[in-house]
C-alpha cells in the first residue's frame, strides 16, 4: 500500500490530480487495506495500524484544511493546503518514513507525532502554531 500511496502523491504533487482526489485515492486504500489485513504496510518490522490513533472524525471537519504558511524577508514565501482528510490519510505513515531517510531525519526529529494525532481527534480547529522570529520570518499552521 505504501507504494500506492507514493504514487497518488507522485500524482497530485505533478499536477494531475488536486488534493481532494489524492484524498479521495487514498481513503479508497485504506479501506481496501482494512478489508485485508493480511498485507498491512509494515514499517520498521511492525504492522501499521493508524486506523486505531485516528478515528473517523465527522465529515464536516474531515472538509476542512490544514494551512501551513511560511513568510520571510526575502520574500520565499510558502502556502501549502492539505485537506484534512489527506493529512489523516498518511501521518503516521509520512513520519516513519521521513524519520528513516537521513536528510529527512534531522528535520522530522523533533515533530510530536503524538500532538497532531490528537489534534486531528479532537477536531481542533484555528491557529495551531504561530512563529515570529526577531528577523521578521513567520511560520502559520491553520486549520480552517
Amino acid at each position: 500500500m505504501r507504494e500506492e500511496i507514493g504514487k497518488v502523491l507522485s500524482m497530485m504533487q505533478a499536477g494531475k490530480i488536486d488534493s481532494d482526489k489524492a484524498s479521495e485515492l487514498i481513503n479508497a486504500l485504506q479501506e481496501k487495506q482494512m478489508a485485508h489485513p493480511s498485507q498491512a504496510v509494515q514499517v520498521l518490522g511492525k504492522p501499521a495500524d493508524y486506523s486505531k490513533k485516528l478515528p473517523s472524525g465527522s465529515g464536516r471537519y474531515l472538509d476542512k484544511t490544514l494551512k501551513i504558511q511560511v513568510t520571510t524577508e526575502e520574500n520565499d514565501n510558502v502556502r501549502i493546503n492539505l485537506p484534512i482528510k489527506l493529512v489523516k490519510a498518511v501521518l503516521g505513515a509520512g513520519h516513519s518514513i521521513a524519520s528513516n531517510i537521513p536528510q529527512a531525519a534531522e528535520y522530522v526529529k523533533n515533530i510530536d507525532i503524538n500532538l497532531l494525532i490528537d489534534a486531528i481527534e479532537n477536531e481542533l480547529d484555528g491557529q495551531i502554531v504561530d512563529v515570529r522570529t526577531g528577523d521578521g520570518n513567520t511560520v502559520a499552521v491553520v486549520i480552517e
